[in-house]
């Protein structure tokens, strides 16, 4: 019976596509250089540490005015 696949939410999700991760992780470099954050440092973080930067931009702008 077909019905019982798509009543598993699960099995028929879309899956996350490696260009859509690229979009994502360039688009949070751009947010990140926009806060005040070197680009070439920017460039060295894993995208988990971009993540991370991210998840407070004011704590994050705020640490890199100091430096600047």
């Amino acid at each position: 019976m077909a019905t019982s696949t798509f009543r598993n939410k699960n099995m028929v999700r879309p899956k996350k596509s490696a260009a859509a991760k690229r979009q994502r992780i360039k688009a949070q470099k751009k947010r990140l250089v926009a806060l005040g954050m070197p680009q070439d440092s920017v460039a060295k973080l894993q995208s988990n540490e971009l993540r991370a930067l991210l998840r407070h931009p004011k704590r994050t702008e705020k640490a890199f005015e100091t430096q600047a």
